[in-house]
């Protein structure tokens, strides 16, 4: 009995040992990546070449418009975020896929801690920080208005706190839906307020 206990108590010191290991992933930079074509690409999830990897990169941070109804709940809770239809959701959603499309045409870096988002299919999606030119695509998208700030957050290669970027994130939202930008472009959403929810990094 006490040396069933034991075992116990070593593996579950073991396990604890783990997973606070897993929660300092160390950051791998990616450079001269380049988006790749894909069917289910869309504003915060897309396939990305990167060196001899390629892979379904999702962006940390933010969500942006759902493009179809595949998910009608993730779908209408979006519509109900940003106070638009839900044909404007899926509208901006498209218009959030091609930004990205349009952004990284050219060579950008990718910084992923190889921390897995699930995914639609049988193969698993990335969470990643992308930077092109310089700035980071997860603030480009919501100061244009589309892509809300909620999701995963963690640490950033820069030190900054998780907490903090969203915190920053937030105000940009703001701004975007006083300027009626992207998705908060229809006057109706005047009722709508940003609700950012930030999850635990994994």
């Amino acid at each position: 009995m006490i040396a069933r206990l034991f075992v116990t108590l070593v593996l579950s010191i073991v396990l604890c040992q783990h997973a606070r290991a897993g929660d300092k992933k160390e950051w791998l930079k990616l450079t001269d990546c380049r988006y790749v074509e894909w069917q289910d690409n869309d504003g915060d999830s897309f396939r990305v070449h990167c060196g001899d990897k390629e892979f379904t990169a999702r962006l940390y941070y933010v969500d942006a418009p759902e493009t179809n109804l595949r998910h009608g709940d993730r779908t209408r809770e979006q519509s109900l975020h940003f106070g638009i239809t839900l044909d404007e959701t899926m509208n901006s959603g498209e218009k959030a896929k091609q930004r990205v499309k349009e952004l990284l045409q050219k060579p950008f870096v990718t910084w992923t801690r190889w921390a897995t988002a699930g995914g639609r299919g049988r193969e698993s999606r990335y969470y990643v920080i992308i930077e092109v030119d310089g700035k980071n695509l997860a603030e480009i998208l919501v100061s244009e208005g589309l892509a809300r700030t909620k999701g995963v957050s963690a640490p950033l290669p820069t030190g900054e706190k998780g907490k903090e970027f969203m915190e920053r994130l937030d105000t940009l939202e703001s701004e975007a839906r006083a300027k009626h930008l992207g998705a908060w472009a229809t006057p109706k959403n005047e009722t709508a307020s940003p609700t950012p929810t930030a999850t635990p990094s994994p």
